[in-house]
């Protein structure tokens, strides 16, 4: 198969050379004929030799699969195609690249762009450079220090100054050096390329082109100089960066582990500097490890960072009994890196990974315990612990209560108004109950008086305000008692106010500003229709109202909070598992 395959490639190139008519190619001029001289690179591109085109080659062109080589060595010998698949020749854009050029290269070169340059014909001679007869045959690679002033000479000019010759035609990376284009700091002059001052963009591959004339034959002589741009070699010893100094890494035993070393070496032109690892056991003699040693080149004119890997297919105890030791050394000197190895105490890693978790299960259940229950911790805290805040502050009632009256034809004995619950309810439970009193305006403001100067003293009395919302209170003439709540509560910083949506209502437009303000900031208990003391609203209103301490402090009291406050804890915790119980 693989032969058959052979002979089916070779048929294939056959016709291919068969199918374009290269015979008038053979038998005119060439356009050029080129000199060469063997064990240099040389360059032969596909392009009409026009005396004033800005580009040789182009190594990026597009139609590559376009272009085609043909090479005939001797007269009268079948054209050979050049294939793209070439090492040397090898084909790089528009142009066959010899690297370098042997003596066996010489003959006929066609090559064929398909609707571009139907047919295109050079002859290559190359001379072998022991018989040039010239002793001046010049660099063909140059190292320019940069930063310094150069020149760059094309190679062996000298060795035709018997022949009439015409100028020097100098290409960098394949685009034409023009005098015009030239920067301040190179010079053009006397065929000769002078840099007054050498950068790294200065690097490339120059060509130099000049034709001579010998009796009636015109030939092109071409040389091929690379430059290469370097620096001052370092004055210093490498800087190991990891690990710098001596640094411990946990492992664990009989794990594979891999420990790198990054070094930074300084330009060195010509010096190849070494990276390795060894192991140093005070046992024993030093030993490398399993890792041959790097060397490496530096060609970055500021120098470069390298990394040296070294594998232990397992970690054993003789290794954490040594120093592993990073070593590199360039032409200047050596630097070190010392890597300690410790065991990896797993145990007590898990044991405080365990703990954290532990700890933060613990601080998020008794964040959600607390957040659940807030409630009635303040309200036990407040009962047994905290200070009783009305001692002293001259205050007669604990909260005034402000709601809209009903008219007599408005009652309904079938549900309980806002009326009955601020004159019934409220102060049984929260007089009868807790203790607390409460300043209604039927019951406990003597008549006779301005409406509006006792309603504001009740309120600068009273130590909350009460505020039951509903349509008739939001919409009637008792709005007046929430307005002057606001604007005492602006006044006296004891005084707080407590709303309790007793109905669903809509602000009206007529509404103060302030007391718009006071709706949206304040906070709002919603009343359910239940008057029983153990419900969530009652709790609310606990919270909200003054602190009144009756049963004094003492030790009997904190142990007894604490006492109420495990009870809690127990009775949630039994409360969850019947709902589980439930589900299930």
């Amino acid at each position: 198969m693989f032969t058959f395959c052979w002979i089916l490639l070779l048929f294939i190139k056959g016709a291919e050379v068969r199918e374009f008519n290269l015979t008038g190619c053979l038998h005119k001029e060439p356009e050029r004929i080129y000199h060469a001289i063997t064990d240099e690179e040389f360059i032969l591109e596909c392009v009409l030799p026009s005396q004033h085109r800005i580009h040789m080659y182009n190594n990026s062109f597009l139609y590559k699969s376009n272009v085609l080589w043909f090479w005939q060595q001797k007269d009268g010998e079948p054209l050979k195609i050049i294939s793209s698949k070439s090492t040397n020749p090898t084909q790089e854009g528009n142009a066959l690249w010899f690297r370098p050029i042997g003596i066996n290269a010489s003959g006929v070169y066609i090559c064929m762009i398909r609707e571009e340059i139907p047919c295109l014909s050079n002859v290559i001679k190359v001379q072998a450079k022991n018989n040039t007869n010239c002793s001046d045959n010049g660099r063909n690679e140059l190292s320019l220090l940069i930063e310094e002033g150069h020149s760059i000479s094309c190679p062996g000019i000298h060795c035709y100054n018997h022949l009439q010759r015409s100028p020097v035609t100098w290409y960098k990376n394949g685009i034409r050096v023009m005098f015009k284009e030239i920067r301040s700091s190179l010079k053009l002059k006397d065929d000769t390329i002078y840099l007054r001052r050498t950068y790294e963009q200065d690097a490339g591959i120059y060509v130099c082109d000049y034709i001579l004339f010998d009796n009636s034959i015109q030939w092109t002589m071409r040389r091929v100089v690379r430059v290469k741009i370097i620096a001052r070699n370092t004055l210093h010893s490498p800087n190991i960066l990891s690990p710098s100094g001596m640094k411990t890494l946990e492992v664990e035993i009989g794990k594979p582990l891999k420990i790198e070393c990054k070094v930074f070496f300084g330009f060195e032109s010509n010096f190849l500097p070494m990276i390795t690892w060894y192991r140093d056991n005070k046992e024993s003699k030093s030993e490398p490890l399993l890792q041959k040693p790097t060397r490496i080149r530096v060609e970055e004119l500021e120098g470069k960072s390298f990394v040296h890997v070294a594998t232990l297919r397992e970690v054993t105890e003789r290794d954490l009994n040594s120093n592993l030791i990073c070593f590199a050394q360039n032409s200047v000197g050596n630097s070190t890196g010392v890597l300690k190895l410790k065991r990896k105490e797993r145990a007590l890693f898990i044991f405080i990974l365990y703990g954290a978790i532990a700890v933060l299960v613990g601080l998020l259940l008794g964040s959600a315990f607390v957040y659940q229950h807030w409630i009635e911790i303040v309200l036990m805290y407040r009962n047994y612990l905290a200070k009783d805040e009305t001692i002293g502050d001259r205050k007669e009632f604990d909260a005034f209560v402000s709601y809209a009256k009903q008219d007599s034809f408005e009652r309904d004995s079938t549900f309980l108004n806002e009326e009955q619950f601020a004159l019934e309810v409220l102060p049984e439970v929260l007089e009868n109950k807790y203790g607390y009193k409460l300043c209604l305006l039927e019951r406990d403001i003597l008549p006779g008086g301005a409406y509006t100067d006792d309603i504001v003293t009740a309120i600068q009395q009273s130590r909350r305000a009460i505020i039951i919302l509903s349509p008739g209170y939001v919409n009637g003439p008792s709005i007046f008692e929430l307005q002057a709540a606001v604007n005492c509560a602006l006044e006296d910083n004891m005084l707080k106010l407590i709303l309790i949506k007793y109905k669903s209502f809509q602000e009206p437009e007529s509404l103060p500003p302030i007391v718009k303000k006071a709706l949206k900031i304040l906070p709002v208990v919603t009343w359910k229709s239940s008057n029983s003391p153990n419900k969530q609203f009652w709790k609310y209103m606990r919270y909200h109202m003054p602190v009144k301490n009756t049963r004094g402090l003492g030790k009997n009291s904190v142990k007894f909070f604490f006492h109420r406050l495990f009870s809690m804890v127990i009775n949630s915790r039994k409360a969850t598992g019947r709902s589980q119980q439930t589900k299930k």
